[in-house]
C-alpha cells in the first residue's frame, strides 16, 4: 500500500535548525553526483535533456535558469539510474510559486525504462506536495522500502491546476554504496578423480611418501 506524506521544513522553523548546517545539508543532498546522467530519462519534457538539469548541487537549488517543463499535459516521469546502490531517505521537489508546481509524486524503485503505461501499478510511496519555491520541504521516505535502490522513478502525476508543470530542483538525500560484482574464478573446480591422479603422479615422482 502506498504511503501518503507531507513534507516539513527541515531546519526551517521546525525546532531542528541546529541539526543541519548549510554545508552539512549540501553533503546530505549529494546523491545527484551518483546519478548516471547519460542514461537518465524524463518523459513528457517539453525540451529534450531538460530533465537532467534539475538534479544539481544544493547551493544551486534556488537558481531559476535551469528547469524542466512538461509538454502535452501536467505529467512528468523521471527514470533515474544510479551508478551504485542507494538508500533513499528523503526527497525535495521545488517548482514555481503558482499552479504549475507539482502537487503529487509517486515513487517506484528498480523498474528501468519505466513508461507512463507502468504508472498504474502500486508505487513504493506517494506524497501530496505543498508549494515549495525555496526548496525547504523534505518528504521523508520509508527507508525499509528504499534501502537498495539502483534505479528510481519519480512520477509527477499532477500539479495544482495549470496545463503544464515546471520543476526547478529535485534533491535526493540518502546513502550511497558501490555494487560489488564477484568475478567468476578462471580456475576449473578439481574433481575427486583428478585429485587422485595428481597424487598418483606425485608419488611416482617421489614427491609424496
Amino acid at each position: 500500500m502506498s504511503g501518503h506524506g507531507h513534507g516539513h521544513g527541515h531546519g526551517h522553523g521546525c525546532g531542528c535548525a541546529g541539526e543541519h548546517e548549510p554545508a552539512e545539508r549540501g553533503l546530505e543532498y549529494g546523491l545527484y553526483q551518483r546519478i548516471d546522467l547519460e542514461k537518465l530519462q524524463c518523459l513528457n519534457e517539453s525540451r529534450d535533456g531538460d530533465g537532467k538539469l534539475v538534479f544539481k548541487p544544493w547551493e544551486e537549488r534556488n537558481q531559476r535558469d535551469k528547469f524542466v517543463e512538461s509538454d502535452a499535459d501536467e505529467e512528468l516521469l523521471f527514470n533515474i539510474p544510479f551508478t551504485g546502490s542507494v538508500k533513499l531517505k528523503g526527497i525535495i521537489i521545488s517548482g514555481e510559486d503558482d499552479d504549475s508546481h507539482p502537487a503529487e509524486i509517486r515513487l517506484y524503485k528498480n523498474i528501468p525504462q519505466m513508461s507512463f503505461d507502468d504508472t498504474g501499478r502500486e508505487p513504493e510511496q506517494a506524497f501530496r506536495l505543498n508549494r515549495d519555491p525555496r526548496a525547504e520541504l523534505e518528504y521523508p521516505t520509508k527507508i525499509a522500502r528504499f534501502s537498495s535502490v539502483q534505479h528510481l522513478s519519480i512520477h509527477i502525476s499532477k500539479n495544482f491546476g495549470e496545463e503544464s508543470t515546471r520543476v526547478y530542483y529535485i534533491g535526493l538525500r540518502g546513502e550511497y554504496s558501490e555494487i560489488t560484482r564477484w568475478r567468476a574464478s578462471s580456475r576449473k573446480p578439481t574433481s575427486f578423480p583428478e585429485k587422485l591422479q595428481r597424487v598418483g603422479r606425485k608419488r611416482r615422482r617421489g614427491l609424496i611418501h
